[in-house]
Parts: structure tokens; sequence; C-alpha cells
């Protein structure tokens, strides 16, 4: 609504526009309370000083004259006007915040290992599943960061490039399974440089790799240990998460259906090495809630900065109300000169 047309609408008085605007001196409407206050004492005074002419009338003759009711109408009148600038000193104005966001990002890449290992039931529905779920809320609570997915079994390839598309890096979390990769084996030194090979050629400040693995290295044709020092030469952070209880856990089911148990061991040397190597942490966890605040801590601790900008546009709507206080305070003062002012009480 443009103030210097649409002043005189009455629209500035209903409450769902009094509601919409923002008061920024709001305490100024306790001053209300003392506009009928002052028209009390008004009244009184002049009640109590106000010159009265007797005059001896028959009851028959006493008859009341609507005209004497016009009396009221510059007391009104003052006290509209005083309400008008209780309402300008309390600030409306309407306020249009702006916020541009912005963030360098960050570039990350998940590295998950899909051996057969990783059927074991420790973790429910099984060590995969659990870790899909809990990469998927990983994605869901970035902002801006590019990331990427590498698999590994036997052999290591790139499931998704760096990209900040989470709607489909989540659709290529779901379709992880044990068949895409048919060599078996846990190929940890391969899917280290396969991820190395993505994140190499990043301009990011920042680059990040979590390598989540069950087992130790049994496949594949380089060393994790020179794998995690060629990650550490482009400057890439690593962390390692070892996923898997120690002792007998379950993995299936025998020929009666009952769950079948094996042993299940797990050399975290190689895991410490590597991160030790890529300056990042070695973390184990024995099942989904310790994975869960694992990827809580990793989340914390790769935050891009975000930086704000804030543009506040803000209107101030109190000459309206100023307007109708000065057009009240007009007729107020031309009220005062008629009669009005002097007409009898019945």
């Amino acid at each position: 609504m443009n103030i210097n047309e649409n002043w005189f609408s009455l629209e500035w008085f209903t409450w769902s526009k009094i509601q919409s605007l923002d008061w920024e001196q709001p305490l100024w409407f306790y001053a209300l309370a003392i506009i009928p206050v002052l028209l009390l004492i008004r009244w009184l005074v002049l009640g109590k000083f106000r010159q009265r002419l007797p005059i001896a009338l028959t009851q028959k003759d006493i008859k009341s004259d609507p005209i004497s009711f016009l009396r009221f109408i510059p007391p009104m009148l003052f006290m509209l006007v005083m309400f008008m600038i209780v309402l300008a000193l309390a600030r409306p104005q309407s306020t249009n915040e702006q916020v541009e966001q912005w963030s360098e990002g960050i570039d990350i890449m998940l590295t998950i290992d899909i051996s057969e290992s990783m059927q074991i039931e420790d973790f429910k529905p099984n060590r995969l599943e659990a870790a899909k779920d809990v990469a998927r809320n990983f994605v869901k609570g970035r902002f801006q960061d590019r990331i990427g997915l590498v698999v590994f079994s036997g052999d290591a390839f790139s499931r998704s490039p760096l990209t900040t598309d989470y709607e489909l890096l989540n659709t290529y979390i779901d379709e992880i399974d044990f068949e895409l990769i048919e060599n078996g084996g846990t190929a940890i030194g391969s899917a280290l440089a396969v991820s190395t090979n993505r994140l190499r050629e990043s301009d990011s400040k920042s680059k990040v790799m979590i390598l989540l693995s069950d087992g130790d290295n049994t496949a594949g044709n380089i060393d994790p240990i020179t794998a995690a020092k060629l990650a550490q030469a482009y400057n890439i952070k690593i962390y390692t998460i070892a996923i898997g209880k120690e002792g007998k856990v379950p993995f299936g089911q025998d020929f009666f259906g009952r769950p079948r148990y094996v042993e299940n061991t797990l050399d975290e040397t190689n895991l410490r090495e590597i991160a030790k190597i890529g300056s990042g942490k070695f973390y184990r966890v024995s099942d989904k809630q310790a994975l869960e605040q694992v990827f809580a801590e990793i989340d914390r601790l790769e935050k891009a900065e975000i930086k704000e900008t804030r543009y506040k546009d803000t209107t101030d709507f109190y000459p309206v109300y100023l307007r109708w206080a000065l057009v009240l305070l007009l007729l107020w003062l031309a009220t005062r000169s008629t009669f009005m002012v002097s007409a009898l009480r019945d």
C-alpha cells in the first residue's frame, strides 16, 4: 500500500492491518489507558466549575433535545487526536529482511565396504543396511557440500561423482547391494585410490574421505598405507570407521531356520594407521547407535563456514497516523468555534 496515496484509507484501523505491522516502540500503547482518564478528569473539572444558569421549569416542560448531544463531538475528536499521536509514537513499520547465505563447501567422499562380511547381522538388519541408513541421514544434514560415493569389496569403483544433488545421491545409496561387485575380498587400498582419484582435482579447501569397513585388506593391487599416503599428498583428510562386534556374531540361518553364528575378528591396525596418515580419526563401532554418533561427530567436525549477509528494508507508517491526527485536530479546532461547545445540557 502506497502511503502517500492511501493514507486516508480506513484499512489502517482494521485489526488485521494493525496486527500485520511491526511496532518498534510498543510501550507507548500503555499511554492509551491514560486517554480516558484524562477525559474523565476533564469532565469532573468542567462539571464542578462550569457556570450554571438556573431556570425554573415545570416537569412537563422539560424535554430532551438531540442537539444537546453535539457537545460530545469536540471531546471525542480530541480523544481521537491523542489516540492517533500514540499510534504514531509506537512507530508502526513494515520490515522486509532478506538473508543471503553462501559457503565454500566441503568435498566429501563416502567409501563403503560391501564385501560379504557386511551381511553379518550384529547390526539390524545387517551391517550394510545400517551403514546405508546412517549415510542417508548424514547426507541429509549437509549444506552445499559436494558428496561422492565409492563402494568396494574385491574391487572398488566410483558409484557417484562429487555432487550437491542429494536426492540423486540418496538414490545411489539406496541401490547399493552385494551384487554390485563380483570379486570377493576387501580391497581397502583400491578403495582409497579410487576415492583419492575423485578428490584430487577438487578445488575445495577442505577434502574429506570417510572409509567404512569391517575387514582387513585382502584384495586389490595397492597397499592401503601407500594409498593413504597418496591421499595425504592431495591434502585429503581421512576418517576410518571399523564396524562390527568381536566374537560370535549372527550370520544368516542354518537348515532349520535358526540363527547361524560365526567368529568375527578385526585387525584395527591398518585402519588406525590410515586415519593417522590422513590427519583424521579412527572409530570403532559395535552397534548402529554408535555408528550414528560417529557420523554425527564427523558432521560437527567437518562443517563449512557459512557466511551470511542480511538486507533489512524498513518502511515507517507513523506519518499515516500523524496525518490523521492533524485532520482530526483541525476538526476539533473547528468545532471548538461552534455552538457545540456551549450546547446546554438537558
